[in-house]
């Protein structure tokens, strides 16, 4: 490992955060070389083919950045690893409540600090790209792997490309993931579709062509609506090596976790005095894609670094279901993802779903997320926390139950909560990211999560690193009537809200066959995918209830539908807000079952001594801090009080 540091600076306007004091910013690269021979390696696909210097050994790069007490025997002696999204941090947003904007990924002012949670407890935070096909642009973090050949001659085979467009702008362009082979149309095959599963049609040769190797211009056929998705199979080549991934975050966090200097001699940043490095422990965030990556992480046993050190402590994972990633493959694709929609084929949500090693009846393999950290005594502890979209699109079910919607228990290692009620993101990403808010038919769900993010870092840190027990998991069970099918609608119990169609679709989930192209279902090897039940307001009963879900306004909701301007019908990365009618005469003219906010608050003092009551009770259970707990009280006051486009609240 050698480090290159371009840029160290004072960042948040030199603001004092307690005992931890000013912060400052380390940006640069890592460089590193990796044995393909070494056994810890012997995961990563193509790594035997990627060229090798001198010492037989294969060398990449990867961008870090640091933000450490400018003291660092100020600190709290934890390094907090948050794995990017796409190339862009996420920390500072989804724990500090930081606004998203232009300097999100380069945080310079106070601004970028947000509420200052991890500062104020002392964290030295440590981003690192892992990614290896982010595009230069936004500051994002990028990598420099190296692509694989077969003995220098180009490794080439077949690629699948999912195109949806938002628009109906003909014709469209489009990047391919990776470089035809042979740009001609006789080497490459292009369908379209409405639906996933509806049956392909072929697109005639004059309706699309290659604009180069690595773009294609499409003609939108006629007759589909705008969301059709086509797809494109084609001969690519030059495979990058992704899996190298892996490798990096492992190998960078031990570097900072024990290396004294790197090995041209260069101090680690994080070294106190000649001590070492000012770290004893590392926990790991990673929401939605980080999150999958993450769990790829564990199942592939890099939570052991070449010395055999455990490398992460404690990891909190959120929004993922139970899905991993498409990254360590010949032809990965990791920002795909499976919806109810879109890229529904592509690998990385099959068996294992769960942290415990489990036999599967549909997929006959005997695995689980943890099972190899269990067997070299490297397992960290894990708090896994999924919003309700993930259930209606990520299958989180699946962490809980088996392939036939039996519970399953999760190992001691790992504890689960459902955010009640929540969508896929928080509402600053609902802000500014077109791919959740793109043409929903319902009012988005902006429910904001952080403070449970907060929350659970906290218990998660005291368990990783002084064998505090967490709280107990929150998550619908079948056991008690609180995970269930999403058909009919009186399975999972959601009322008739007038003006709201219930589609009671899921992301359903089939063993597939990737041994050709397009990967095909295998029939009769399906999943049994359920949701959480909900109260007769509409509104989750298990998992943790945010006072917004146990003292309610509306019906919140994990899911919502496509218009008809896209894809209409599919199951959306959003949820739905429902708000309950005013009075109680309202209600009665609109035939909506649920109460009326005059009819659930007696006065404004009543629905704010209500949002207290139950913010105290999460703060009981260590699922709320008590900063968190008061700004709940400020916000209920604000609420009720408020006069023009609220909710009005009797006097």
């Amino acid at each position: 490992m050698r480090l290159e540091i371009s840029r160290v600076e004072s960042v948040f306007d030199g603001m004092s955060f307690g005992d931890a004091g000013a912060y400052e910013k380390i940006v640069g690269r890592a460089f590193g070389e990796v044995d393909p021979a070494h056994p810890l390696n012997a995961e990563i696909v193509n790594l035997g083919k990627a060229p090798k210097n001198a010492a037989g050994l294969v060398e990449y790069w990867v961008d870090f950045c640091l933000l450490k007490p400018t003291d660092i025997g100020k600190g709290n002696r934890r390094l907090l690893y948050d794995a990017p999204n796409r190339g862009d941090k996420l920390a500072l947003i989804d724990i500090n409540d930081a606004e998203e904007g232009p300097t999100t990924n380069d945080p310079v002012t106070v601004v970028d600090a947000g509420n200052g949670f991890l500062m104020r407890r002392g964290y030295t935070i440590l981003f690192s790209a892992w990614q290896g096909n982010v595009q230069a642009e936004n500051n994002r973090m990028l990598t420099g792997f190296p692509v694989a050949t077969d003995g220098g001659k180009p490794i080439t085979g077949l690629s699948r490309e999912e195109f949806t467009f938002g628009h109906g702008d003909s014709p469209a362009v489009m990047p391919l993931s990776y470089p035809a082979h042979e740009a001609a149309q006789g080497a490459a095959m292009l369908t379209v579709r409405q639906h996933e599963r509806h049956a392909r049609t072929p697109v005639s040769a004059d309706q699309w062509r290659f604009l180069s190797p690595q773009q294609v211009e499409i003609d939108l056929v006629a007759g589909f609506q705008t969301g059709a998705l086509y797809e494109f199979i084609y001969s690519a080549r030059d495979p990058i090596v992704m899996g190298l991934g892996l490798v990096a975050v492992r190998d960078l966090i031990s570097f900072m976790r024990h290396a004294a200097a790197d090995d041209a001699g260069q101090a680690n940043p994080l070294n106190l005095g000649t001590g070492g490095p000012a770290i004893d422990h590392v926990i790991a965030y990673g929401r939605s894609q980080p999150g999958r990556f993450l769990r790829e992480f564990l199942y592939l046993g890099f939570n052991e670094d070449l010395a055999g050190r455990q490398v992460i402590d404690g990891m909190l994972v959120t929004t993922t279901g139970a899905r991993r990633i498409f990254l360590d493959h010949q032809f990965a694709q990791p920002p795909r993802f499976h919806r109810h929609h879109e890229d529904h084929l592509y690998p990385g949500d099959q068996f294992p779903f769960t942290y415990a090693t489990r036999a599967d009846s549909i997929s006959g393999k005997n695995d689980g997320i943890l099972a190899r950290g269990l067997a070299t005594g490297t397992c960290p502890k894990v708090i896994h926390g999924d919003s309700s979209t993930e259930y209606w699109l990520g299958r989180s079910s699946l962490l809980m139950t088996d392939e036939t919607g039996k519970d399953i228990e999760l190992p001691g290692e790992v504890r689960a909560f459902l955010y009640s009620g929540s969508g896929h993101a928080g509402p600053s990403m609902l802000k500014h990211a077109a791919i959740y808010s793109q043409d929903p038919i319902y009012p988005l769900n902006l429910l904001n999560y952080n403070a449970l993010n907060r929350s659970l870092l906290s218990a998660l840190d005291d368990w990783a690193t002084r064998g505090i027990e967490p709280p107990a998991s929150r998550v619908p069970r079948v056991r008690d009537g609180t995970l269930a099918p999403a058909q009919p609608q009186s399975a999972c119990g959601f009322p008739d809200i007038p003006g709201v169609r219930y589609s009671g679709l899921v992301n359903e989930l089939c063993e597939l066959d990737y041994s050709q192209q397009p990967p095909t279902p295998i029939a009769g090897h399906d999943y049994v995918i359920l949701v959480p039940t909900v109260d007769a307001d509409g509104n989750e009963i298990a998992g943790i209830r945010l006072p917004e879900i146990s003292v309610p306004l509306s019906t919140m909701t994990g899911w919502n539908t496509r218009a008809a301007v896209f894809a209409e019908g599919a199951v959306m990365m959003v949820g739905a807000n429902f708000p309950f009618a005013a009075s109680a005469e309202e209600r009665r003219a609109n035939g909506d079952p649920r109460l009326s906010i005059e009819e659930r608050y007696a006065s404004k003092q009543d629905y704010v001594d209500a949002v207290m009551r139950a913010a105290a009770e999460l703060q009981e259970a260590r699922l709320l801090l008590a900063e968190d707990a008061e700004r709940y009280a400020a916000t209920a006051t604000a609420t009720a009080t408020a006069n023009a486009n609220a909710v009005q609240i009797p006097g």
